[in-house]
Formats: C-alpha cells, structure tokens, sequence
C-alpha cells in the first residue's frame, strides 16, 4: 500500500497543483510506491470541474515526472541492482540462469516492457528499475520511457478531464477490467516462462555467455 494512500489527494492537488502532480508521480516512477494515476486523475477531474487548473499544463507535469523518475529508477536499477540480484538473489529464487534468462527477456522484448508497464499498476513503479537491472541499452530505454510517459499522461488525464465528474462511476468497473487483464496477462506469461524455461535459459547462454557482471 503507498504511504500516501491515507493522504488527501484532492487536497494536495488543490493546495499545490501541477507541483502535487509532478512530485507523486516523479516518486512513483522511480519506484517509490505512490499513488501516482490516482493522482492525475484527480487533478485533471478537479481541472473539469472548477477550472482552477489547465488540463495541458497537469498532462505535461505528469509526463515529466514519469519521464524523470523513470531515468532515476532506470539509473539506479543499472548501478546498483544486478548487483546486490547476484549475490543475494538465490534467497528469492533467482539464481543465475534465471537472471540470465532475465537480462535475455529484456534485450528481447524490453522496450514493449517499458511502454506498456507504464499502463499497469504492477509495473509502473518498477518497470524501470527491473528495465536498468537487466542494462536495457539506454537509448532504447529513453525512447520507449518518452513515449510511454507522454501517451499514458495525455490518454489517461485528457479521458479524465472530459469524464468529468463521472469518472467516479466508470472508474471501478474499468479498473477491475484493466486488473483482470493485468492478472490473465501475467498468470499467461508466467506460464508461458515456466513451460519454456529450459529453451529460453539454453537460448539466454548463447546470447549472453558467461558469467553475469
């Protein structure tokens, strides 16, 4: 649970704004658990509602922060992550063909990862630290943390800002949709990773031979 889920975030946004907005989502992205999403939905609800603030200037905060923490959570994830993964790693079961065959998905499949982990709960505050541990090369991890930033803070706080106040009554339904499609997407990948594993790790040595540094 976030530490500012007991915070009024409405009264964040109404006291601080587009600072409010950039700030929890900075955090969120580089995997301070914050209820970023909750946060730009209610301030561009409350830029519908009572025009105190712009709409175009709440999306482009957003972005920057996601964009911002993102580089900080894939610098720090690059730095020091692998790491610590190496030597303490076997205590969650990842030992190092499993790191190996982590560092493989990523250089495979690593950008979608980053885009569309900006859309999901489970991923959005760790896809870039998971993203710099497995050294997604960089260029490829700015381009596709960019676009994702700008795409889901202009898709989520515009839909926001013209549902107005009836957000209130979509937002459940739509949310336990997304998170069964986030539930069926991970149980399907995860399946798929243990029924394959064998191939995908012989696969991982040839493309990444020796030992992980």
């Amino acid at each position: 649970m976030s530490f500012l889920h007991d915070l009024p975030i409405a009264e964040l946004i109404a006291a601080y704004g587009y600072l409010a907005v950039f700030a929890i989502i900075t955090l969120e992205s580089a995997g301070v658990p914050c209820p970023g999403e909750t946060a730009l939905i209610s301030a561009c609800v409350y830029a519908g509602s009572t025009g105190n603030l712009n709409v175009g200037l709440i999306v482009a905060a957003a972005a920057a922060g996601a964009i911002l923490g993102d580089n900080v959570g894939y610098w720090v994830g690059r730095r020091w992550g692998m790491p610590l993964l190496l030597r303490y790693g076997h205590l969650i079961a990842l030992d190092h063909g499993r790191l190996k065959l982590g560092q493989y998905l990523f250089r495979s499949h690593g950008g979608k990862i980053v885009f569309f982990g900006r859309f999901t709960a489970m991923l959005r505050a760790y896809a870039a630290v998971l993203a710099g541990v497995n050294r997604l090369d960089a260029r490829r991890f700015m381009l596709f943390n960019a676009l994702g930033g700008l795409v889901w803070a202009a898709s989520i706080g515009l839909g926001s800002y013209w549902c107005g106040r009836s957000i209130e009554r979509i937002a459940g339904p739509v949310g336990l949709t997304l998170l069964a499609l986030v539930v069926f997407g991970g149980l399907a990948l995860w399946l798929f990773v243990r029924r394959h594993e064998a191939r995908l790790r012989g696969e991982a040595e040839l493309a990444i031979p020796g030992p992980l540094a």
